[in-house]
């Protein structure tokens, strides 16, 4: 996969949607920025930061995709990749319900996930070495654009949903002292059922991860 580095970026999600729809970049690619100054996060959040942090989205055609992957779910896919990897470094970090790293009690990162087309966009913002966006950071010494190629090699080997969520829901108990938000509302996660799809059955009521 080509991967495009800037210095910085207003959001390198924002970015990589407008070259696409423009038709200047196509899938599959790679964008990656020092610095981030207006990032998307979850429901309209921002997810900024300043150099030594990994701010990075990048763009797969949808056949390109694992065919047993739920789109659905696709937040947990990519953010479970990359939490295989930090764990590599740090074995404390895990994957929240559907798109939240922790690093054990706090949040150091996070991953948004759009289809345009037959395109589908991912975006990932971690706090390596500086605390931002009121999270703390990992304080990991590792270099950002070392770390992404490291992410993108495992990308491209494309593991099945069926493999990864194998090795997810061994972890989903860690979610049971969580929260999530369900229509705009915050849910506890104390009783919620992991489902093959990647989805919760939270109140008898079926939620999907789309984020």
């Amino acid at each position: 996969m080509e991967l495009l580095c800037f210095n910085n970026l207003e959001s390198t999600q924002l970015y990589l949607l407008e070259e696409l729809k423009s038709k200047r970049l196509e899938a599959p690619i790679c964008v990656m920025a020092k610095e981030q100054t207006k990032g998307v996060g979850s429901r309209n959040n921002s997810w900024e930061g300043g150099e030594g942090n990994l701010f990075f989205s990048f763009a797969l055609n949808l056949d390109d995709l694992p065919k047993d992957l739920p789109l659905s779910s696709a937040s947990i896919y990519f953010s479970y990749i990359m939490k295989e990897i930090l764990c590599e470094k740090d074995s404390n970090i895990w994957l929240k319900w559907p798109n939240d790293l922790y690093q054990d009690s706090h949040k150091i990162g996070g991953t948004i996930t759009k289809k345009i087309d037959n395109i589908l966009v991912c975006g990932m913002g971690i706090n390596l070495q500086k605390n931002s966006n009121s999270f703390k950071a990992l304080n990991l010494n590792v270099e950002p654009q070392s770390l992404l190629k490291e992410y993108l090699f495992s990308l491209e080997n494309s593991p099945s949903w069926k493999h990864i969520f194998s090795l997810y829901k061994i972890e989903f108990h860690r979610n049971k002292e969580y929260f999530t938000h369900v229509d705009g509302k915050l849910k506890s996660l104390k009783k919620a059922i992991l489902s093959e799809d990647g989805a919760l059955i939270i109140d008898n009521k079926r939620v999907y991860s789309i984020r």
